[in-house]
């Protein structure tokens, strides 16, 4: 089965949906928004 079939049918789960959720609140947060900022600019200067 190909990946992309994989990760499809999980975020059709009720599973998938829940972490999608939970990854969005997250990222609605002003200060993990800045922190993932943060470790981009990080990687990007190495």
């Amino acid at each position: 089965m190909p990946i992309m079939n994989r990760i499809r049918g999980f975020l059709s789960s009720p599973q998938g949906r829940r972490v999608t959720d939970q990854g969005r609140r997250a990222a609605a947060n002003p200060r993990n928004r800045e922190r993932a900022r943060g470790m981009l600019a990080r990687l990007r200067r190495r």
